[in-house]
């Protein structure tokens, strides 16, 4: 449970009573569309690209960010800044019990100086002592010549049975429309780099985060299909940006586990997105939050310019522009162990020790 005490300490009652009626609000969204949390049996598992995140938000904004990212054990972060001023009060929100990986800063335009993360909850995640970032051999460069725009981020972690590595991913976007050839030649890479991994390792690999993915049908979404990882049908479903029309975020499996354990089931398990907007910082809010805009993008503006300013632009500064994609996964297979064990060939004539 995330801390409250600075909501507390808000000498504005305005803003104190708006934020705790919020955060209310959002908490019951929470309950009613994100699986409860388990000890042992499941992983909530979430991906989510927040914008520009930096030391830009106000202290309002981290709340809401911090009951929402508290729902999960694990969640990938894209687009952290340079600066993780931001990153770190949200961590501090989230209590003693949460933790977080984070990659240096990406040089170069392309890179835009940005971060990605991995926060997650101590008491059902375990880091298993391997992190590091993806640099790809010559023989694999992305058009024989280049690195990854921004580097992936692989780190191997452990909850419950379930051990795998998480790779997170924060695709070129490029100006070429849906399917620019750099960006389906980033996932293609990617993709196929981990895939060769995994033949050689006896390990899970999850893929995840922001692909920049416009349409299922497209040649970004093939290119990662093509290396056999396997993406839900109740991932495809969901479109991950504001206006839900957008399959930016992925979230892909290609797993080494026995034929009787099962990490997700279509039918018994869970997976979406969350749309923050119909709690917080929602259409009709314009009038409570007009006072924080710059003058400059008010004055001598008619209301509905002020109106697209607040819904695509001020309140995706304030929490993103895209929602944060989840799934439930199971992880506790002591049943399907201890029938293993069942079922394996006894030794033959075992010798006895002699006394």
């Amino acid at each position: 449970m995330p801390e409250y005490t600075s909501i507390k300490k808000n000498r504005d009652t305005v803003e104190r009573t708006r934020i705790v009626d919020r955060l209310l609000a959002l908490r019951d969204q929470l309950d009613r569309q994100i699986p409860a949390k388990t000890a042992t049996d499941t992983l909530l598992l979430a991906t989510w690209n927040i914008r520009e995140f930096s030391d830009n938000r106000r202290n309002e904004s981290l709340h809401y960010l911090a009951e929402i990212v508290s729902r999960f054990d694990l969640i990938a972060i894209q687009e952290v800044a340079n600066n993780m001023d931001g990153l770190q009060r949200l961590v501090a929100l989230l209590g003693q019990n949460w933790d977080y990986i984070v990659t240096d800063s990406t040089a170069g335009v392309a890179g835009g100086s940005e971060r990605m993360a991995f926060v997650f909850d101590k008491c059902k995640v375990f880091f298993r002592k391997m992190a590091g970032e993806i640099v790809l051999p010559d023989s694999k460069l992305i058009n024989k010549e280049t690195q990854f725009a921004r580097t992936p981020f692989s780190v191997a972690f452990q909850a419950g049975w379930f051990k795998f590595i998480l790779t997170t991913v924060h695709i070129y976007y490029g100006k070429q429309g849906d399917e620019d050839p750099r960006r389906v030649e980033e996932i293609a890479t990617i993709a196929s780099f981990l895939k060769d991994r995994a033949k050689k390792e006896d390990e899970s690999y999850i893929l995840l985060g922001d692909f920049n993915i416009a349409n299922i049908g497209d040649a970004t979404m093939k290119a990662l299909e093509k290396q056999d990882f396997y993406v839900p049908k109740a991932i495809r479903e969901h479109p991950s940006d504001l206006a839900k029309t957008r399959h930016y975020d992925q979230i892909a499996f290609k797993l080494k586990i026995d034929t009787n354990m099962t990490v997700f089931s279509e039918e018994n398990q869970r997976a979406g997105t969350f749309d923050y907007t119909e709690t917080v910082y929602t259409a009709n809010d314009l009038d409570i939050y007009r006072g924080f805009f710059d003058e400059k993008y008010t004055l001598g503006k008619t209301e509905k310019q002020v109106s697209n300013y607040y819904l695509k632009t001020w309140r995706t500064f304030e929490m993103s522009d895209h929602l944060p994609l989840w799934i439930e996964l199971k992880i506790d297979f002591s049943n399907q162990y201890l029938e293993n064990i069942n079922t394996m060939t006894a030794p033959k004539n075992p010798k006895r020790r002699s006394k």
